[in-house]
């Protein structure tokens, strides 16, 4: 079985797919449509360095390999809160919590 290649999307050593040429993610792409629900317009104007042939070639990648970008979005999720939640200041955030507000 011979592996398929996409256009315009890379392949790291480590499996992640990236935009030939350039160091962004795939699924940086996908979670601004996904979060920001931008179009490929849109994502365009916040990525200035991405020509419309990139960007439709990330999202269709994303698309493609929906379980496994969306399961290595939950994972990247997961370990970000697991880190907050480790370096979190408890005692700070116990008095921002009962802190009364005055106006």
């Amino acid at each position: 079985m011979s592996a398929v290649t996409w256009p315009l999307i890379e392949i790291d050593s480590s499996g992640v797919a990236f935009i030939e040429g350039t160091k962004t993610k795939v699924i940086e792409i996908a979670l601004d449509r996904i979060t920001h629900h931008w179009d490929a317009d849109e994502i365009r104007r916040q990525h200035p360095h991405l020509s419309l042939g990139q960007i439709y070639a990330a999202l269709a990648y994303y698309h493609e390999h929906q379980a496994e970008c969306d399961n290595l979005i939950e994972e990247r999720f997961r370990r970000a809160e697991a880190l907050c939640d480790q370096h979190a200041n408890r005692a700070l955030l116990t008095k921002l919590r009962t802190r009364s507000v005055t106006p």
